[in-house]
């Protein structure tokens, strides 16, 4: 009899195992990596297993992965490394580590055309821009600009993966940020496309390449702006007091997001604009700080950097992700990616369709 009960019991404790076991994978997307926490406004943190400050996450072409920057010592503290995250796996890989600041920026670092990603590094003589295959080994990365006297950070790509903006900067002046174009094969030369006097940084390109959006630091603070291509057409497309910064396109370039503490807030939070400008919509609601929003290729998602404190005065950040609403989210969308690959580089004098900008 009391052989029997053991072998009852056995067989309860294993089955109820079973059934709490199906319980907690039922809540699981099937491949998928579940989020760590979620918050009241609904974001959902990325449970990346990598120590350090992660920052500045931007998609990969599939939407399965992030590429990311890992600060070692603190928020903006480098070194920093770039990382790779895979969603469906969980599966982290370190993509360049040498002891460097190296850190790429959200939005089309990653490019979808050619599957490599754009990124600045600290490395002797000063700042410069260079890329690197997703797919390929660690700290396999190629330089692309070389100058004695400017330094380079924030590239983005053109989506035929020719072409990259980036910010430049006289050397060792962290001001006077100027927005710069450059093909990657050196067969053009270097193209400013806004004034030295200014102080213009983070630019990010269009998906359909016909437009740079970029903050610009003016009357006390930072505000988004978008221009064509080739520089013409500048239009500022926020306003009111507070700084607005970390600016990305949606995937079918009609909306942005950007972060600002806008409106009195204590710390930014992540907002969505309409790229001709209008009334913004605020998307976080937190009593941290979000920065670094990245739409994924779908328009379903945005990927950002948070943390709980002012990040300056804080020891890091963590990767969230949030539900992009409904309004805003392309309608009938199929990615403009595979749209885009082309035989040859689309040149920047074909990249003026503005959307209305004059």
């Amino acid at each position: 009899m009391k052989t029997q009960t053991a072998q009852t019991l056995i067989i309860l404790v294993v089955l109820l195992m079973m059934a709490g076991a199906a319980c907690s994978f039922a809540t699981i997307t099937p491949g998928a990596s579940p989020p760590q926490a979620t918050r009241d406004d609904g974001a959902e943190q990325i449970a990346i297993p990598v120590t350090g400050s992660l920052q500045n996450p931007a998609w990969s072409p599939d939407g399965d992965r992030l590429v990311f920057t890992r600060f070692i010592k603190g928020y903006n503290a480098g070194p920093a490394d770039l990382f790779i995250f895979r969603f469906r796996s969980g599966a982290t890989r370190s993509l360049v580590s040498d002891g460097n600041d190296n850190v790429n920026l959200p939005g089309s670092a990653w490019n979808h055309t050619t599957n490599r990603i754009a990124f600045s590094s600290s490395r002797e003589p000063h700042d410069e821009i260079y890329v690197i295959d997703a797919e390929g080994p660690t700290n396999a990365e190629e330089q692309i600009t070389h100058r004695d006297n400017q330094m380079a950070y924030e590239p983005t790509f053109l989506q035929d993966g020719q072409w990259l903006v980036f910010e430049s900067h006289p050397l060792n002046v962290e001001t006077h940020g100027v927005i710069t174009t450059y093909k990657i094969d050196g067969s053009q030369p270097y193209r400013a496309l806004t004034a030295p006097d200014d102080d213009c940084r983070q630019p990010n390109w269009s998906p359909p390449g016909d437009h740079i959006l970029y903050q610009r630091f003016a009357n006390g603070q930072w505000d988004i702006w978008v221009m064509a291509a080739d520089g013409t057409g500048k239009r500022q497309v926020t306003a009111g007091a507070g700084d607005k910064t970390d600016a990305s396109f949606s995937p079918d370039g009609q909306w942005i997001a950007y972060s600002s503490d806008e409106g009195g807030l204590t710390n930014a939070n992540l907002f969505i604009l309409p790229t001709l400008g209008g009334r913004p919509t605020r998307l976080t609601t937190f009593n941290g700080y979000d920065g670094a929003p990245s739409w994924s290729p779908d328009g379903r998602w945005i990927a950002f950097e948070s943390t709980s404190q002012d990040p300056d005065n804080s020891a890091g950040a963590t990767l969230w992700r949030i539900s992009v609403p409904e309004q805003f989210r392309p309608a009938n969308f199929t990615s403009f990616w595979p749209m885009i690959k082309r035989s040859a580089p689309l040149p920047l004098s074909s990249l003026m369709h503005p959307y209305g900008f004059a």
